[in-house]
């Protein structure tokens, strides 16, 4: 099987845990060009090529030049930059042909999904949005639970995540609104929503929300409830202010049983209910590792699954995200999605 050949834009410090996930799939990938406008984050990159005997990819601080200098050597892209950047960065990667995967949030709002979602359909194009849980065989296999009736119907999810986010991201551009769109419940606690969306697996049609800055420039700390077209209750809890930490959880009741599970897809268990309250037992359940994003983004381009974060869960969670805006400037008033 021929390398996909791919340039990576971005590479901080999250893009460069990618990196060492993709040089350890080196029999599926070539890693041709590293793009970033900060010659230090370049550095610090290069240095896992040198620290694994590898040649160094090629470098460059503008996107564009690196698009036009390796036209027609390379086919994909991993795209790991703030996110004000993203519909701009993956609509010039898409129009040079190339397939995406996209760091998450996929962009700002749902207007800028629905663009995105335009140009994948003009160049007919992979975009695969790399949210860790959707993809995760842990989240997909909670979805076949839920869909096949497992738990019975659902009736309330409740979500939750934590991290000592403020702290972590003081001075850096994922406190610059301009450049977050956001503050942690639209960072790490992007995971929360689009994870829960999934499970959910329907619409919301009323939000409420709570963004709270505890002075900073960006929300640390956010609660949302929302209601389904179905009536289920969904209830997300965002604190950025924790202690050294970062975890979560997301616990779905059904009126045969409970899942639970977190916002990476981390672990897995389901409890089953018993008739006439004699119980109920509990299973965790084990599945094969993986070794990330890139790795199913690969499956998912060489037809091994299907895509379990096309632009259209982006444009999902971006409307989420516009309610619970909408919703928060109004003190908390519900809004219809």
């Amino acid at each position: 099987m021929n390398k996909i050949r791919a340039i990576v834009i971005g590479t901080g410090l999250m893009a460069r845990f990618h990196i060492e996930m993709m040089l350890k799939q080196q029999d599926t990938t070539e890693i041709v060009a590293l793009c970033d406008p900060s010659p230090q984050q370049l550095e610090l990159a290069t240095e896992l090529f040198e620290k694994n005997d590898l040649p160094v990819p090629a470098t460059g601080p503008n996107l564009e030049i690196l698009l036009q200098e390796f036209r027609g050597e390379l086919d994909a892209a991993l795209i790991v930059t703030p996110h004000a950047y993203h519909l701009r960065q993956a609509t010039a990667c898409l129009e040079s042909g190339l397939d995406i995967l996209l760091e998450k949030p996929m962009v700002l709002n749902a207007r800028e999904a629905r663009k995105l979602i335009k140009v994948t359909q003009t160049t007919g194009r992979l975009l695969v949005v790399a949210f860790p849980g959707s993809l995760s065989p842990q989240i997909r296999e909670a979805k076949n639970i839920l869909r096949a009736g497992k738990i019975g119907v659902m009736q309330s999810v409740n979500g939750i995540a934590w991290q000592n986010w403020k702290t972590n991201t003081a001075n850096t551009w994922r406190q610059m609104p301009k450049l977050s769109g956001g503050g942690f419940l639209f960072d790490t606690g992007a995971h929360l929503l689009n994870t829960t969306c999934d499970l959910v697996g329907e619409d919301f049609v009323e939000v409420a929300a709570w963004l709270d800055q505890r002075g900073a420039p960006v929300d640390i700390i956010g609660t949302v409830m929302a209601k389904t077209k179905s009536g289920v209750y969904v209830t997300m809890h965002a604190c950025g202010d924790a202690f050294p930490t970062w975890a979560s959880e997301i616990i779905i009741v059904g009126n045969g049983g409970l899942l639970r599970t977190g916002i990476w897809g981390e672990r897995l268990e389901i409890q089953i209910g018993k008739p006439r309250g004699e119980g109920f037992k509990t299973k965790n359940i084990k599945l094969p590792p993986s070794l990330g994003v890139w790795e199913q983004f690969l499956d998912v381009r060489a037809g091994k699954m299907e895509n379990p974060c096309p632009p259209q869960v982006g444009l999902r969670m971006a409307k989420l995200w516009d309610a619970i805006n909408a919703s928060a400037r109004q003190g908390g008033n519900p809004v219809q999605v």
